[in-house]
């Protein structure tokens, strides 16, 4: 176990960096257009901009991983998205910002796919879920940090985006001094819908409706609070809560996964999150305190189905069509999450600001009901817990089934 996160900490550190960055600009985006004044709907749609640009991403990924391989790909991708982050305040205008998010988006859709394939590859089916989890730890530490720069700079003016870039491009770092081998070129260029929905039939729509409730929430989230007219640090502190609620949960909840049926962790944690949904929605912004205890919450259980259902897909899949399957599991994730942020501000705009929380009560709960659904259809993978322990330092692909 020891020698497996050494083997990873390149791809650990240049996760980090990445996301401290990305993590700062998702926060920044919208609430420098709410500063700016732009509308509910102009917000949400430059929130999905972000996803229809990951969708492309993800198609992508694959034919440019297979043509030039994992490291330079990952050295494109971020360079790319560090260019769009000093763009945003250069000029105040709705259709560039979409654009800008898009490429952002383009980016990590490639980033995202490169470095989940990599750690499932590398952990097997042993150790995915708690790998999984280490890595969703990672990734909202770093946005965690990332959002602390908004207390240091206004976001009115431009320093916080070039903080943002800088991070992005020091994640170059430890991957080009790595000596990690990077997982098998993938043997297709193309997704493979049709063969993930026979082998876990949960994992397609499943993460759709994660995609939705989650492209909302990150998309929205920052502008609800600011409109309950608590400040910009109460913004800032309600994002770092969440997140340090999003660095909790996966990795002990990836472990119990590694040990159970991992689609009955995912309907127990959709199940909390709607009744937290259904409590921030009800409280506004009477208690402050208690805003940040739902946001805490929260953290803990909305980042973690995600990585659950990728681990049970992998499962059955073997470990040298990593990135075509991260790849499409992104590419319906982000289906769901164009989606989102339009449904979900549309609501906003109509019912007022706490319908972000009803909808995506609505969808978590339209999601558990769906995996129990499957559960009672089709039984579990063959468990990790029967199988021999991996030797220190080696790894495993699971088995085809």
């Amino acid at each position: 176990m020891v020698s497996l996160i050494l083997l990873l900490v390149p791809v650990f550190a240049a996760i980090f960096f990445l996301i401290v960055g990305n993590g700062l600009l998702t926060t920044l985006v919208p609430l420098r257009a709410a500063v700016e004044g732009f509308s509910h709907s102009d917000i949400g749609w430059i929130g999905s901009a972000y996803f229809v640009g990951m969708i492309a991403g993800t198609w992508m990924t694959p034919v440019i991983v297979r043509r030039i391989g994992h490291i330079r790909a990952f050295s494109a991708y971020a360079s790319v998205v560090a260019i769009a982050a000093l763009g945003f305040p250069l000029v105040n205008n709705v259709w560039l910002w979409m654009a800008l998010r898009g490429l952002c988006g383009f980016a990590f859709g490639g980033l995202y796919g490169i470095v989940e394939s990599w750690i499932t590859y590398k952990a097997g089916q042993n150790y995915r879920g708690r790998m999984l989890g280490l890595y969703n730890i990672i990734h909202f530490a770093g946005s965690a940090s990332g959002q602390q720069f908004l207390r240091i700079f206004d976001p009115r003016q431009f320093q916080l985006f070039s903080v943002s870039a800088g991070f992005l491009m020091a994640a170059l770092l430890p991957m080009a001094v790595s000596k990690v081998e990077p997982p098998p070129l993938p043997p297709k260029g193309r997704l493979i819908f049709r063969r993930i929905h026979q082998m876990a039939p949960i994992g397609l729509v499943t993460i759709a409706l994660v995609g939705v409730a989650n492209g909302s929430f990150w998309s929205l989230a920052p502008a609800y609070i600011e409109h309950l007219g608590l400040g910009a640090s109460t913004v800032a502190t309600f994002m770092t809560v969440v997140i340090l609620g999003c660095a909790t949960g996966p990795y002990p909840l990836g472990r119990i996964s590694d040990l159970i049926d991992r689609r009955g962790v995912i309907v127990v944690v959709s199940i909390v999150a709607v009744l937290v949904e259904l409590a921030l929605a009800g409280i506004g912004a009477k208690r402050v305190e208690l805003l940040y205890i739902l946001g805490y919450l929260l953290g803990i259980v909305i980042p973690v189905i995600y990585p659950l259902t990728v681990a049970h897909v992998m499962d059955r899949f073997s470990g040298e069509e990593a990135v075509v399957v991260s790849s499409t599991l992104l590419f319906s994730y982000c289906i769901g999450a164009v989606l989102g942020p339009i449904i979900a501000a549309g609501l906003m705009q109509w019912l007022g600001d706490r319908a972000l929380f009803v909808h995506n009560a609505v969808v978590h709960a339209g999601l558990a009901g769906f995996v129990v659904w499957r559960m009672l259809d089709r039984p579990p993978p063959p468990r990790q817990v029967d199988q021999p322990d991996l030797p220190e330092g080696e790894t495993t692909s699971a088995p085809k089934l």
